[in-house]
This record gives C-alpha cells, sequence and structure tokens, in this order.
C-alpha cells in the first residue's frame, strides 16, 4: 500500500521547518553582529563591521531562500493522479530499477530526504533522476547517466 502523499508532505514540511528555524537564528546572530559596539571600525583598515555585514547578507539570502521552499511545499498539490497523467510536482512514482523497486516523491524543494521511514525518497524536478521522472507516465522507462554509468529506470505507477 502507497503511503498518503498529504502526510509525505506534511512530514517533508516539518523538515523544512526545523532546517529554518537555525538559519533565522545564525541570521539574527550575524545582524547583532554587524550592529554591535564592538564592530564598529577602529581605524580605516579596520573591517569587522563590513564582513560581519557581508555575512549578515549571506544569511538573509539563505533565510529568504528556505522560507520559500516551506511556502512552496505548503501549497504544493499532492491530489490523486487520474489515469496514465504524466509525472510532475507532486507524484508519488514507483519505479524500478535493475529488479529493485523505489517510492520517489517529487517536491520542489528537499531532494535528498528520506520520508515515511526510510520508503520513500525526495526528488526535485532539477535533480537528474527528477529531470528524467517529469512528463513520464506509468509503463515508460528512462534512461540517465549518473556518475557516468547509464541507468534504466522503469516507471511502474504514478500516484
Amino acid at each position: 500500500m502507497l503511503p498518503d502523499k498529504a502526510t509525505l508532505r506534511a512530514e517533508l514540511l516539518e523538515r523544512l521547518r526545523a532546517d529554518l528555524d537555525p538559519l533565522e537564528r545564525a541570521h539574527r546572530a550575524a545582524l547583532e553582529g554587524a550592529t554591535h559596539e564592538e564592530s564598529k571600525p577602529e581605524n580605516s583598515k579596520d573591517t569587522r563591521a563590513l564582513e560581519q555585514s557581508y555575512l549578515a547578507r549571506g544569511q538573509a539570502l539563505r533565510v529568504a531562500d528556505a522560507r520559500r521552499a516551506v511556502a512552496d511545499v505548503a501549497v504544493m498539490s499532492v491530489d490523486r493522479v487520474r489515469g496514465d497523467q504524466p509525472v510532475g510536482v507532486g507524484a508519488l512514482v514507483t519505479t524500478v530499477e535493475g529488479g529493485d523497486e523505489r517510492l520517489v516523491f517529487v517536491a520542489p524543494h528537499g531532494g535528498g530526504s528520506v520520508l515515511a521511514g526510510g520508503t520513500v525518497h525526495v526528488v526535485t524536478p532539477q535533480s537528474p533522476l527528477g529531470r528524467a521522472l517529469v512528463g513520464r507516465s506509468a509503463g515508460d522507462a528512462c534512461e540517465l547517466t549518473l556518475g557516468g554509468r547509464e541507468r534504466v529506470i522503469d516507471v511502474v505507477g504514478v500516484a
């Protein structure tokens, strides 16, 4: 029996939110460091405040990316696929490669995560496997090269 896609989305969302929290703390710490009294330059060669501001800017970009990931996954459709609808974001794909069956959840972010107790692998449409799967339907075969090795992956089912 396949795992519920809404449950998979909730689990992925929980992980993305957990990743966001330390990023927000690091950003706040970098901002405090950039504006702290000890960061003020003592002479024209002192770059502590400048370095702290660069760090704060980098952290702000990381926080923005993480927030966007949370928002994108939160609104991702996990409706049941009808008929022979092709693989897209929100699809739960059953694949077979070399006799090994694998469940793949296509999501806009969170690639590399493993959900549902290690039974479902998350891929993004930008990943090599995601690019190979998107647009395919049950019964199709995908060919891709990973690590210099040709792989053939059969799409058994799309939910």
